[in-house]
């Protein structure tokens, strides 16, 4: 599967940004879908993951209650809603995909990344 992400870019602190991956090649739902990010000079983590379909979600505790992680199948998208957003927000986000049943780790899939930036 190939994945593209899109929708990052420059926004004050307090705002919101809704970030897109869209996957060809294999249809979304055989895979769990999560969103990682990697600010500058640290390593990357973890940010959300959601089940096949949609009824389980996880976030780190970062992002826990601002961000919402959503998917729909029938158009091979995955969706990341960014809401207050703050300084630390800002990094590369990737999104994964992961043919196993792992939420966390062992993503075989990885699109290119989109930047977020968060203006204080």
């Amino acid at each position: 599967v190939q994945l593209q992400a899109s929708g990052g870019g420059l926004v004050q602190a307090g705002g919101s940004l809704r970030l897109s991956c869209a996957a060809s090649g294999r249809t979304l739902s055989t895979y769990i879908m999560g969103w990682f990010r990697q600010a500058p000079g640290k390593e990357r983590e973890f940010v959300s993951a959601i089940g096949r379909r949609g009824g389980s979600t996880l976030y780190a505790d970062s992002v826990k209650g601002r961000f919402v992680i959503s998917r729909d199948n029938a158009k091979n998208t995955l969706y990341l809603q960014m809401n207050s957003l703050k300084p630390e927000d800002t990094a590369v986000y990737y999104c994964a995909a992961n043919s196993g049943y792992s939420y966390y780790a062992q993503y075989d899939y990885w699109g290119q990344g989109t930047l977020v930036t968060v203006s204080s």
